[in-house]
């Protein structure tokens, strides 16, 4: 080990420290032996040089034997034009080009200066530290605290560590780690991180800022707290004159105003225009009602301000509440009207001959579909208040043993909750109905085939308990035997239990694969 140390030492380019300057210059072998004494004038300070730096004092002892130098007062150290120190004492060994500097030090680089009490600089390698406290300030904005730090001259970098405390204008960094590079302003920070400002606070164990240009990106347990929003994700980028964040992989959306919690694995919120997009796995939910109500999308878009949103639910559009759950093309939700449509695309002329998937709702075991269904909410109850289907409304519920099933069907129909159970349905318009009929022990009496202006439905205990005609046109009863089979089925037909919705994970069944991006680390 000895060996290679000599051998480092000896392949070192060692020169003289050379004495420019002195005022005054004394040498007394008793009094200090090996030492000249240099001290300045009135006029001028000491100047002295080496290898391509100028040290200025009031007072300096050079050890010519050592080939080192003890600086006193007024002490300025520069190394061209990229860098100076100023301190009340340094040392400066010509040999090994380590410095150290004590009292009042200042370091300074074209972007900064910093403030310690203490520093040792190694000039060979051009690194420099400080383990009793520093404070760096730089283009007047930037100001950081911290205990210990490392400057990488080279880099133009600064590592600070324990107590890291960074403050501008608009923010204030606290960090155990923090890289900071002066002549760009960007800070990486490493550990428990917290970022907080005037209506945003931020936390991160691995990120970094740019300080330049107001913009960071934040992994492992990264999280935003806005005034309005909660963002969680494996990773989240922020743009703060932009007022804009995106976020990518396991994200949470906690909205602390409208009472929702939006999930999936990529989101971008434009707080200047209270919009915000969610796609991969996208849900919403809102818990601001007594259930809490599940709308899902491949993509999801939420724009408006407080009791003003409006969510749209685009591709595989489902919703889930409770016993109520439906599914279509696309939802659109108005907060301020309390209405949520639930919308297919037009079918086009290919699709024609294939059964066609209108929109459709689940409540308990009746199953619901027209070309277009709205579900209104009681925006002061919170509660679901009543349901509309426009055109082709179409009931089918199984009979009780399930032997066929209870249908009616009209041009709409009008429904109406209590307590958020639907406990009164009408159909309007060319209503028709086909009706298992049976006594209290269950067994059919016979079905019940008919044509009227309105049927009016009563529900209770979660299924169809009564249903009045109104100007019935056509109808009677048939026996189970004397029923044609072809006219069990009302026109229109098309039973999709396996479609319904029971589950938060039914929602997700039939969206398109995606892969979860790859989180880039800071390097």
């Amino acid at each position: 080990m000895g060996s290679c140390i000599h051998t480092n030492v000896a392949a070192q380019e060692k020169t003289k420290i050379k004495i420019e300057r002195a005022g005054f210059f004394e040498k007394d072998k008793d009094k200090y032996p090996n030492t000249s004494v240099l001290t300045r004038d009135k006029s001028q300070k000491v100047l002295i040089s080496h290898d391509g730096v100028l040290m200025t004092c009031n007072q300096a002892f050079f050890y010519e034997d050592r080939n080192f130098i003890e600086a006193f007062g007024d002490v300025s150290l520069n190394q061209g034009d990229t860098l100076n120190l100023k301190s009340n004492y340094l040392e400066y060994n010509g040999d090994s080009k380590l410095v150290f500097a004590k009292g009042n030090v200042i370091l300074n680089e074209p972007e900064s200066n910093l403030y310690t009490e203490s520093l040792y600089f190694d000039r060979n390698k051009q690194e420099g530290f400080y383990t009793e406290k520093g404070k760096l300030i730089r283009n007047y904005t930037d100001t950081i605290y911290s205990r210990r730090g490392t400057f990488f001259a080279k880099e133009k970098k600064y590592r600070f560590e324990k107590e890291v405390d960074l403050r501008t204008p608009k923010y204030n960094i606290y960090s155990e780690v923090l890289n900071y590079f002066t002549e760009s302003g960007k800070s990486y920070f490493f550990g428990p991180t917290d970022i907080i400002s005037d209506d945003s606070n931020i936390y991160c164990e691995i990120g970094y800022y740019d300080t330049t240009y107001d913009n960071g990106y934040f992994i492992k347990n990264a999280k935003i707290d806005f005034e309005e929003y909660k963002i969680n994700g494996d990773s989240i980028y922020f743009d703060q004159i932009r007022n804009y964040a995106s976020a990518s992989n396991n994200i949470k959306i906690l909205d602390t105003i409208n009472k929702t919690l939006t999930t999936g694995h990529y989101a971008e919120i434009h707080r200047n225009i209270d919009s915000m997009f969610i796609k991969k796995r996208a849900l919403i939910a809102s818990f601001k009602e007594k259930d809490t109500t599940y709308i899902h999308g491949e993509n999801i878009i939420i724009t408006g301000k407080e009791n003003e949103q409006i969510i749209r639910a685009f591709m595989n559009g489902k919703i889930l509440r409770n016993n109520l759950s439906g599914k279509c093309d696309s939802i659109h939700f108005d907060q301020k009207t309390g209405i949520a449509q639930l919308i297919n695309k037009q079918n086009n002329f290919k699709e024609r001959s294939k059964k066609i998937k209108k929109p459709i709702l689940w409540n308990n075991k009746s199953q619901i579909t027209g070309d277009s269904i709205h579900i209104k909410f009681d925006n002061e109850k919170n509660i679901i208040d009543s349901l509309f289907v426009f055109d082709n409304a179409f009931i089918i519920e199984k009979d009780t043993l399930e032997t066929g099933f209870n249908q009616i069907s009209g041009k709409k129909l009008n429904g109406n909750f209590i307590n958020g159970k639907l406990k009164e349905v009408d159909i309007i318009k060319n209503a028709e109905s086909v009706y298992y009929l049976r006594n209290s022990e269950n067994d059919l009496i016979g079905i019940d085939k008919s044509k009227s202006a309105k049927i009016k439905i009563l529900i209770s205990n979660q299924i169809i308990d009564t249903f009045t005609k109104i100007n019935q046109i056509d109808g009677n009863v048939y026996p189970e035997d004397e029923f044609n089979e072809n006219d069990k089925l009302l026109k229109g037909f098309y039973f999709r239990e396996e479609e319904i919705i029971r589950s938060i994970e039914d929602l997700f069944s039939e969206d398109k694969e995606f892969k979860l991006v790859k989180i880039k680390n800071l390097q």
